[in-house]
């Protein structure tokens, strides 16, 4: 039962995102590439959407932190990452540019491709994999430095010679 109340809570947050995203017609492509366009057919609904998220979480957000423990979790789970790397910035970029191309960004492709959307269940399933893909590097990339870190050759330090060269 204790691990019922995570999942509903996510399946809960998730339906009302998904929800807010469809009646704010954020599923629609189309909206977003217009407010991408603004030498075009600029459209300021995605700014508005996004101004209304923020005034939503924010003060949420401050109230939920002052408390000892999350509601349906043991503890919190905050980035404890503070400075900016190269590594966030090329993300970044390359989520900018995937959701220039395509018009939509993880959240609205998943409500796309549950309804079925072709043109959007596959850059559902190219993100999923791209996701898969990034994992299977980190793990890689882990493996590397432990594997380095264990055979790593500590020089050793010897005390000058008293031989004469």
């Amino acid at each position: 039962m204790a691990k019922i109340a995570p999942l509903f809570t996510a399946l809960l947050s998730g339906l009302l995102f998904g929800a807010g995203l469809i009646l704010a017609d954020m599923t629609n492509p189309g909206r977003v590439l217009n407010f991408l366009d603004v030498a075009g057919t600029f459209d300021p609904t995605l700014a508005f959407v996004m101004g209304g998220a923020i005034a939503v979480y924010t003060p949420l957000y401050w109230l939920g932190i002052r408390r000892a423990k999350p509601l349906a979790e043991s503890k919190f789970d905050l980035p404890t990452l503070r400075r900016v790397e190269p590594r966030l910035i090329g993300g970044s970029v390359l989520f900018g540019i995937g959701w220039g191309l395509a018009g939509v960004c993880p959240g609205p492709a998943l409500v796309v491709a549950g309804a079925g959307v072709q043109p959007v269940a596959l850059f559902s399933a190219a993100m999923v994999g791209g996701m898969g893909l990034f994992e299977a590097v980190e793990a890689l990339r882990v493996r590397v430095r432990r594997s380095a870190a264990q055979h790593e050759v500590v020089p050793q330090h010897f005390a000058p010679s008293t031989v004469d060269s």
